[in-house]
């Protein structure tokens, strides 16, 4: 007699937000150092930007979307993306990739690439407000550093807008260390030690 049965087995993947926030908390201080004007260079910034800028968040993208989490695939995945585009960007203007195609980079090109992002971030900013303020803050500067990339890859106010990118840079880097503390303490002892705030619940009740 032939007994057939069928199991049903669920795999619980654990949040990948606290590395994803940490990977994005790293390469935005890393990088905002240069910016302002504290460290020189994008040599050492090319690491980061490889390893936590994309490859923490790429991780943290594809575990979200196992947890069938689309918001947070499209954030960390966007982002991680983004954060390899800079690199190779980056290693093209160093001439890495032969001298004749750093001959012909144009930095308008890259200013493109950044208002994509800037529209990306706003409509993420738009979805980040049901999730949690901690959350939204980092959209909402995130939006303020891609104003500032793109407007200052086009040569308009030059001084402000890189200044712009640069300390939004260095703010989200610092709200994204909170968020990530608060997403590994906060399940962890089981109860909140860092308050991430509620959603503004305009969009979902």
């Amino acid at each position: 007699m032939n007994n057939n049965t069928t199991q049903n087995i669920k795999i619980v993947n654990a949040d990948p937000s606290a590395l994803g926030l940490f990977g994005l908390a790293m390469v935005t201080l890393v990088a905002s150092s240069q910016k302002m004007g504290l460290t020189d260079g994008v040599a050492f910034v090319l690491p980061w930007a490889i390893f936590l800028g994309g490859f923490a968040q790429l991780f943290a993208a594809i575990n979200d979307s196992k947890r069938q989490n689309v918001f947070g695939t499209t954030a960390f995945g966007g982002y991680a993306l983004f954060w390899f585009g800079v690199a190779a960007s980056w290693l093209i203007k160093a001439g890495v990739f032969g001298a004749e195609l750093a001959k012909t980079v144009d930095p308008r090109q890259l200013g493109v690439a950044y208002l994509g992002y800037f529209i990306f971030t706003v409509f993420m900013t738009v979805g980040a407000m049901e999730t949690h303020k901690v959350l939204f803050t980092i959209f909402f500067l995130i939006d303020f550093l891609f104003l500032g990339l793109f407007l200052n890859a086009f040569g308009v106010a030059p001084e402000f807008t890189h200044a712009l990118a640069a300390y939004s840079e260095f703010a989200i880097a610092l709200v994204s260390f909170y968020g990530s503390a608060a997403a590994v303490l906060n399940p962890h002892f089981g109860k909140v030690v860092l308050p991430v705030g509620k959603p503004f619940g305009i969009f979902k009740k």
